[in-house]
């Protein structure tokens, strides 16, 4: 699977940036900006977003297998990597399965573990399915028409983001119907043998809930090597919300790790 990318900076280390569930890799374009004199940044759409491809069906794993072979065909030498959310579970799975194809690991605001506030997709999944994108004329009418069920407007205008104008039709560049269909999995942590022995950095937004204490065991079981830091500032968002702590903590990632 030739996975879509976009590649930012001339640095001498490269680093691969996964995002989360309905976002695309061009959210880490300022991110990527401003290490481009470090870094070579691949901001890759993961499997069933953005303008990769579709899969028929859905696993943490076969996602992960997908960006494993990609990183596999794609580089000569191991990479850094950088997950956020599902980004981050995916690239977890890809250093315990495949832990030769990494160099380091930065998982951002996920856990091996359930995360029960993955729930609060099924409300959104659900409204996004509810749009008649035959009646759409416009993104504004679309964020308009979604304004009831999905008040937050900050998350609204995120997954707005996935709306695609291509001639006088709309279309969403995710694989709504898979995704939708597989909250349960993309919220869980199937049973993984194995260790990864690298360098692990463990960043948490300090308003979010997706991390807990009582993650840190099984996190510490299969990362011996991890190291936490919260930017308490931070939602689950941590590179939207507090973007210069998250650059400074990207810096410190990829040259002092």
């Amino acid at each position: 699977m030739k996975l879509h990318e976009k590649v930012i900076g001339s640095g001498p280390t490269h680093v691969v940036f996964l995002h989360g569930l309905f976002g695309q890799g061009k959210n880490f374009g300022g991110i990527a900006n401003d290490i481009s004199d470090i870094a070579t940044s691949h901001l890759v759409d993961l499997p069933n977003h953005g303008r990769s491809p579709w899969t028929e069906t859905f696993s943490l794993d076969n996602q992960a297998d997908a960006v494993a072979d990609w990183i596999a065909d794609a580089f000569d030498a191991p990479v850094a990597l950088v997950g956020h959310s599902l980004g981050g579970k995916l690239g977890m799975r890809i250093a315990l399965r495949r832990g030769e194809l990494l160099d380091r690991l930065m998982v951002v605001d996920i856990s091996p573990a359930r995360n029960v506030s993955a729930a609060e997709f099924v409300n959104l999944v659900a409204a996004l399915r509810q749009l008649n994108l035959d009646e759409v004329t416009s993104r504004s009418y679309a964020d308009e028409a979604l304004t009831e069920l999905i008040p937050t407007d900050r998350i609204r205008r995120f997954l707005l983001q996935n709306l695609r104008h291509k001639g006088d039709s709309w279309s969403w560049l995710p694989n709504l119907d898979l995704l939708g269909d597989h909250l349960h999995d993309v919220g869980g942590w199937p049973r993984i043998e194995g260790v990864y022995d690298g360098p692990v950095l463990w960043v948490n937004g300090g308003r979010s809930p997706y991390v807990q204490p009582e993650h840190l065991a099984p996190m510490r079981e299969l990362f011996p090597r991890v190291l936490q830091l919260t930017l308490k500032n931070a939602s689950h968002w941590v590179h939207s919300d507090d973007p210069d702590a998250f650059v400074t903590v990207v810096r410190h990632f990829l040259t002092e790790l």
